[in-house]
Order: structure tokens, then C-alpha cells, then sequence
């Protein structure tokens, strides 16, 4: 079976994490999570733009680590928002690499603009054993493990 096609733009309003988000890296990693031919944005923001999307799109005051805006399933278009001084704290808070903490979140996103959710206990636990499967392949450690 081959692998889905993705067409990404990548984007850094706060550049910070450049160097650890290569696109050929952030292909790879939300491909690994993709069902069908893909059209993504990827915008890595600052505390403050990310404060305001989820604002206003959320009605939650606070920035976030990821925000899928899903606009499409078939084609499937999506853009994806993370906020590198959200991640950055995550990871060092849950002693995880950087980098294995954006692939995380890079396939969190992709499941849910593909309608994965984790609303529900049980949409949660089919979520996470994908993201669990997901991330294996592409070599990283359980993001849910202790």
C-alpha cells in the first residue's frame, strides 16, 4: 500500500523550534498518521497568537500546545497550530524530548482533523492507541507512558 500524498505548508511565526522542525521531519511524522491524500498548514505561534485562536475559536482564554482547524475531509484540509512556548514547557514539565513532544502533537492533530476525538472515554481510548501505534512506527516512545 503506498502512503498518502501530503502537500504542506510550513510556517514559523515564532521561530524558536526551527531548527528542530525540519520539513521533511514534519511530513514524515503526519503522513505516518494519515488514511488518504492530505492538505496541511502548520503554523508553530507565539504564547500570544496561540492565546487568541483559542479565544476565539475555543472560547478558552489561554494558549494551547496544538489547535486543528479541520476545513475538509475529502480532500482532507486541515491547518494545525502550536505554540512553541506551550510545547516547550509541556515537554521539559513531562521530561520528553522536544521533538518527540511536536511529533506527538503533529499526529494528535492530523488524527483529529481526520475526526479522531478524545471528548469521550472511549473516542479516547481508540485516539490514543492510534497515536500509541502511530508514533512506535516512527520510532518514539509511548507519549502516554509514565
Amino acid at each position: 500500500m503506498s502512503r498518502p500524498d501530503l502537500t504542506l505548508s510550513l510556517q514559523f511565526a515564532d521561530k524558536r523550534h526551527r531548527a528542530q522542525l525540519p520539513r521533511h521531519k514534519v511530513i514524515r511524522w503526519i503522513r505516518a498518521a494519515l488514511e488518504s491524500d492530505a492538505e496541511f498548514t502548520v503554523r508553530i505561534v507565539d504564547a500570544d497568537e496561540g492565546q487568541a485562536l483559542n479565544r476565539d475559536y475555543r472560547h478558552k482564554d489561554y494558549a494551547t500546545n496544538v489547535l486543528t482547524f479541520d476545513y475538509s475531509r475529502d480532500p482532507l484540509m486541515a491547518d494545525l497550530v502550536l505554540c512553541a512556548p506551550v510545547v516547550e514547557a509541556e515537554a521539559a514539565e513531562q521530561g520528553k524530548e522536544l521533538v518527540a513532544h511536536y511529533a506527538h502533537l503533529l499526529v494528535h492533530g492530523a488524527l483529529h482533523a481526520q475526526g479522531l476525538d478524545h471528548e469521550v472515554e472511549a473516542d479516547a481510548l481508540i485516539m490514543e492507541a492510534r497515536e500509541r501505534e502511530v508514533l512506535a512506527a516512527l520510532g518514539f516512545a509511548d507519549p502516554y507512558g509514565a
